[in-house]
């Protein structure tokens, strides 16, 4: 694998940020075109428009006139003439699919792939479609909650293939042509599940991680568990399912989507809403004498990037804060709340034909997991983002720390877990949850001694290895408390936190008595259509002994502080390096 070779290419990097873990030394775009630094960013860069069409052509017959044919179905065959009154019409439900699902892929920052009416088949047709997960997790997807609703979590990639003309003419080695593609971006978006708030959290991608033995679907070659690895290593190892199996195992967190994309769709989605306004907060030029940066140049203030130059936003990290990636993250943060602005404003997408043209561009540049692999499923997906308000968005980067004189970055102990486990158990960051009131603690329905209570153990972590008895040994703990009707599940599972479920309202006085008896938390007690009985699985958090961790049940809904959180609605301007200002 390349982690050796990777730690000492990054030891050339400047500044006193983490290293890069690429090649640094020559003058070939942002970091020299390096196989790190010229990676992504989420939805970086996108083929020009004649690539585009050169490529839709090549598919048999004359994809141009479908696309003008579909573009005077979708408008009518005409405009309404200046000052001419008439009838309204409605928007066609064609537009309506296009214009939400460029918002979802918008405020993934992966472009929009929308479809019009005519282009559903031939869309759904060329989206390309990987295995959700590589490796050998037992995390299942989270419980619904008493109104039948889950939490939906997107992971999204960017990757810096190099294969492509497209890509390679927007930056980067053709010495990395050949090489297999890297995660240089990765973003999750959480959704809540009463769609109320949305979570986008990232982690840098030279933070050293455990990727977990992985599965490449396509010749079954086994990647063999590496440890302290750069998470961007991760794609590597079989392709984007192996990016979710790492996340997993990291952060405890059921994935159930991911969206990967390369060089190809940001340009194209700029220029689509008029550009994208962002903020500097002085004079940048992201260049130097030895051939680092972007090329991003703009003047203090406010402007509306597109094309090449919303790409320069994208991928800047000579020139904003201390020209590492945690400061690039901040810039791809305010890029894509800025956007999501713009798409929700709704005044730049009501043109059919071009969403048209920005659903084939998207569509050529994206790669999702074959659950979400038709336009209809992405619509679908559209339709959930777009009840979350702006003003409850959340962006933040993995609470982190420098290690090795910051040559790479890895979670930051404490911080880093509590962020996760808030996303876990659904809980905004944004600290604005309603409160809920004070109810009256239900009492039990009946003597402790007479409770069936079955113990499972949920410490099935892959990276970890499972924490065996565990269903035993708190079964006793369980019965000396005196559950003395408490038996022990043998069947293994995963999952982060330790939980009490319970099948009815009528339980819920059992479950939470035998919470307190615990020393639990009643955050980690939830009603489940899955059980029949007061279930407690043992999990990651609980992994020794029979006294339960208390440190994990203190101050459960408060956030850790994050210098670098942004709302949705925030308007902010990125501090400028003072070694990259003209």
């Amino acid at each position: 694998m390349r982690q050796s070779s990777v730690r000492g290419e990054g030891a050339r990097r400047r500044g006193p940020g983490p290293r890069d873990g690429g090649r640094d030394g020559s003058a070939r775009g942002e970091d020299g075109g390096a196989s790190r630094d010229a990676g992504p960013t989420a939805g970086e860069g996108a083929g020009s428009q004649d690539a585009a069409a050169a490529d839709t052509g090549s598919q048999g017959g004359s994809r141009a006139e479908s696309r003008r044919a579909a573009r005077a179905d979708a408008q009518g065959g005409g405009r309404r003439r200046k000052g001419k009154k008439g009838p309204r019409r409605k928007r066609s439900r064609g537009v309506r699919i296009l214009r939400w699902t460029a918002l979802t892929l918008a405020v993934l920052i992966v472009g929009a792939a929308g479809a019009g009416y005519l282009y559903y088949q031939h869309l759904n047709g060329n989206i390309k479609k990987a295995e959700l997960d590589l490796g050998d997790s037992k995390l299942t997807k989270p419980e619904p909650n008493a109104a039948g609703q889950t939490p939906l979590n997107i992971l999204l990639i960017g990757e810096d293939d190099r294969s492509k003309k497209e890509n390679l003419k927007l930056g980067g080695s053709k010495k990395d042509a050949t090489r297999k593609p890297l995660a240089d971006v990765q973003m999750l978006v959480h959704v809540s599940a009463d769609r109320s708030n949305m979570t986008v959290i990232s982690i840098p991608r030279d933070t050293r991680v455990t990727i977990p033995k992985c599965t490449d679907p396509k010749d079954d070659r086994v990647y063999p568990k590496q440890t302290f690895a750069p998470i961007n290593e991760s794609l590597q190892h079989g392709g984007p399912g192996c990016t979710v199996a790492t996340w997993k195992e990291l952060t405890g967190i059921y994935i159930d989507h991911f969206m990967m994309v390369d060089f190809s769709g940001v340009v194209d989605m700029a220029d689509a809403v008029g550009g994208v306004p962002v903020c500097v907060d002085a004079n940048i030029y992201s260049h130097d004498s030895k051939g680092h940066g972007s090329g991003l140049r703009l003047t203090k203030g406010t402007h509306p990037v597109k094309g090449v130059q919303a790409l320069q936003w994208l991928r800047t990290r000579y020139g904003f804060e201390d020209n590492t990636d945690i400061g690039r993250a901040k810039a791809q943060h305010q890029y894509m709340s800025s956007m999501v602005r713009q798409l929700k404003a709704g005044t730049k997408l009501s043109d059919p034909g071009k969403l048209i043209d920005l659903a084939e561009a998207a569509i050529n540049a994206l790669t999702v997991d074959h659950g979400l692999g038709t336009v209809k499923k992405l619509y679908d997906l559209g339709n959930d983002l777009k009840r979350v308000p702006t003003k409850r968005t959340t962006m933040v980067t993995m609470p982190w720390e420098y290690r090795n004189e910051g040559e790479y970055v890895v979670p930051k102990p404490g911080d880093a877990e509590k962020t996760f486990s808030l996303i876990r158990n659904d809980i905004a960051l944004d600290g604005k949850d309603k409160k809920k009131k004070a109810a009256k603690v239900p009492a039990p329905s009946m003597d402790k001694g007479e409770l069936p209570v079955v113990v499972q153990n949920g410490t099935g972590s892959t990276v970890l290895g499972a924490a065996s008895g565990r269903a035993r040994d708190i079964t006793a703990e369980v019965a000396r408390l005196g559950y003395t009707k408490a038996t022990a599940n043998t069947v293994l599972t995963s999952q982060a936190d330790t939980t009490i479920s319970y099948p009815d309202k009528a339980r819920h006085g059992d479950a939470l008595a035998l919470a307190k008896a615990l020393g639990m938390s009643k955050s980690a007690v939830k009603e489940s259509q899955s059980v029949t009985e007061v279930t407690l699985v043992v999990g990651n958090d609980w992994r020794e002994g029979t006294t339960y961790p208390k440190s994990a049940a203190d101050d459960e809904d408060k956030a850790p502080k994050i210098d670098d959180t942004l709302n949705g609605d925030e308007k902010k301007c990125m501090h400028v390096n003072p070694g990259y200002t003209f």
